[in-house]
């Protein structure tokens, strides 16, 4: 059994890599490529994909008790990213209000003030109340949310399994 379960922990351990490199990669076309601004929030709810990212990869080379605990701690910080975009795609449907200090970012610092003015005439302010773009019906917020409470069950599930060797502290299953 010991082989199965480090197998389906180095599987567990790739989906949740390449799914959070795809979502970030996707957020960076969405930003970069098609020119939309990303809000507070936004940017927000990238910083547990960009740790799942190496936490699964040293999943994939540590030995079993180290991967379930690094996929354990990947879990952890995508269900915060869940919960933020669950928080972030209430206040789109205005079913909470957003932060008060939400804006998006505006690129480099000016180095003059007359640069300063001259870009606040194209700058747009980018409201974390405002969803962007929808696609069947959720924001991108809303499909953040279930991407990562998607890749937090995958992380967490093989860090929990019966079949997989035990936890390096307390009591665990093996």
């Amino acid at each position: 059994m010991r082989a199965a379960g480090l197998s389906s922990l180095r599987v567990a351990a790739l989906l949740v890599a390449l799914g959070a490199a795809l979502t970030v990669g996707g957020a960076l076309v969405f930003e970069h490529g098609l020119g939309y601004v990303p809000c507070k929030l936004c940017l927000t709810e990238r910083i547990p994909y960009y740790a799942a990212v190496p936490l699964a990869l040293a999943a994939l080379v540590l030995p079993a008790r180290l991967a379930r605990l690094a996929l354990g701690l990947a879990a952890l910080g995508l269900l915060y990213g869940a919960g933020l975009g669950i928080y972030h795609a209430g206040a789109e449907w205005g079913f909470w209000p957003g932060p008060s200090d939400c804006g998006g970012g505006a690129g480099a610092n000016p180095e003059a003030m007359s640069d300063f003015l001259d870009r606040l005439k194209t700058t747009r302010v980018v409201d974390c109340s405002t969803a962007a773009w929808r696609f069947l019906g959720l924001s991108l917020a809303g499909w953040n949310a279930l991407i990562a409470a998607a890749l937090a069950s995958v992380a967490g599930g093989a860090a929990i399994r019966r079949d997989a060797p035990p936890l390096p502290f307390g009591r665990g299953r093996g």
